[in-house]
């Protein structure tokens, strides 16, 4: 489901409704996304001046960033960057829930103003799962890829079981005037893919996470 800015769902109330009228667009969603009661296993994210609600992930989805948490976990083990989940990534009234990022392993010095989350310019490597379904896909290959981007975060993961076979991308040296990446890096499952920089430099997506190419 996707509210946008202009737009009134039928389950906002009318003091939620107020947030929308006001002169900063951006604002208005912060407060409406702050105010909104969500069902269980549901989330949701602000991208390109839309609240942007969607379910948990399914089995496969959710074994895939698992297996990129823990081994992340062990590869950051014993310095200053771990590996964080179900965490809120602020950037300029903007709110992203990826599936994994490298950020410092103590966050408070990082949170946003409020307290709603991690900061984008503390996070080093952020990661996708591609879930099925077009919006799914266009929300991590489009709309996130263009966000991440915009917030210079300095690298970003894709794996994606439905490009193709199934493949990896790794997007590096963001630009964020163009919301958009300067090297592309894309392999099939299978191949392996290496992350050149950051505290996460050296570590290696390969069969482990993905499993192997299909087909």
């Amino acid at each position: 489901m996707t509210a946008l800015a202009h737009e009134r769902p039928e389950t906002m109330s009318e003091a939620q409704a107020e947030f929308l009228n006001v002169s900063d667009p951006d604002e208005g969603l912060w407060q409406l996304w702050k105010a909104m009661e969500l069902p269980e296993g549901y989330r949701a994210e602000i991208i390109e001046g839309a609240i942007e609600v969607s379910p948990t992930g399914r089995r496969s989805h959710g074994l895939i960033a698992n297996r990129v948490r823990r081994a992340l976990d062990k590869f950051l083990d014993g310095g200053e960057y771990a590996c964080h989940q179900d965490v809120n990534v602020i950037y300029r009234r903007k709110a992203w829930i990826p599936d994994a990022f490298v950020a410092p392993e103590d966050t408070e010095p990082f949170g946003d103003e409020e307290d709603m989350g991690v900061r984008a310019g503390a996070v080093k490597l952020v990661i996708e799962v591609v879930s099925p379904g077009k919006a799914n896909q266009d929300r991590d290959r489009i709309r996130k890829r263009r966000e991440y981007a915009r917030a210079g975060i300095p690298a970003y993961l894709l794996i994606d079981d439905y490009d193709g076979q199934g493949a990896v991308t790794l997007f590096t040296n963001p630009r964020p005037d163009k919301a958009d990446w300067e090297d592309i890096h894309r392999v099939p499952y299978g191949t392996e893919v290496t992350i050149p920089e950051g505290p996460a430099k050296g570590f290696v997506i390969g069969e482990a996470i993905t499993g192997p190419k299909r087909g």
